[in-house]
Parts: C-alpha cells; sequence; structure tokens
C-alpha cells in the first residue's frame, strides 16, 4: 500500500503542516499530475482543495513538472529548474528526476492551499494548543 508525507503550505499565514496520507486516503493522490488539485479531506482537511505543486521520491530525487509520466528520467538541464541549480552562466548538465506524475515510489508531495473550508486549518489539525 501507498504511503506519503504530504506537506500543506498556507499562503496566508506562510506555515506549512507536514501530515501523513496512508491506504486509501493515500491512493486519492496516486495518478495525479503537479498542478493538479485534490480533496484535502485526504489528509483531515475537510472542505479544504489543495494543489499539488512537488515531490520528491523514496530516494530524494524531485518530481519534475517538465517531464511526463512516473518513471525516472535523466534530462539536460540548463538554467535553474526543479532539482538543478546551475554554479556559472551556460552551465549545463545531464540530472535524473522523476517525472510530474505521483506513483507508489513517491515519500513526499508538497501541496498549497487553494481554497478554504469553514473550519481553520489549526483548528482541523488541533495545532491550536500548541502555539
Amino acid at each position: 500500500m501507498a504511503s506519503f508525507t504530504v506537506v500543506v503550505g498556507d499562503p496566508d499565514s506562510g506555515s506549512s503542516y507536514q501530515l501523513e496520507a496512508e491506504e486509501q486516503d493515500a491512493n486519492r493522490f496516486i495518478g495525479k499530475a503537479i498542478g493538479e488539485e485534490v480533496d484535502g479531506g485526504a489528509v483531515g482537511l475537510d472542505g479544504y482543495t489543495l494543489q499539488i505543486t512537488g515531490g520528491s521520491d523514496d530516494a530524494g530525487r524531485p518530481l519534475n513538472g517538465d517531464v511526463a509520466g512516473a518513471s525516472l528520467n535523466e534530462v539536460l538541464m540548463e538554467g535553474r529548474q526543479t532539482g538543478y541549480r546551475p554554479s556559472r552562466d551556460g552551465e549545463r548538465r545531464r540530472i535524473t528526476v522523476r517525472g510530474r506524475e505521483i506513483s507508489d515510489v513517491v515519500a513526499q508531495i508538497n501541496t498549497s492551499i487553494v481554497e478554504r473550508g469553514s473550519a481553520d486549518v489549526e483548528e482541523l489539525l488541533g495545532d491550536a494548543d500548541d502555539e
């Protein structure tokens, strides 16, 4: 069974929350790609809509929105991109990245809140007492 760490970013407050999605909830993410929206109920945020912004696999290789599919690919990168930061102008390098689609080998999924529900995020996650 698939299991993911889902990092939910809140653009309004600038906070991020690290949540777990396992079994049936994790299956809601399988087959989705970077840029697609997912129901927040999968991670306990009922009424919220999350947009997938990125992620990484179990070896730490990033998901790249420019690469189709879910497999590993060696891509010749030029300029600043997901998974590559050149050290000088004109530098190119072949980097191994994973495609934009979520599969069972993905370990972490990065998301951002695009639509809010009626309850506050801290209330739904039970973090209101910690502060």
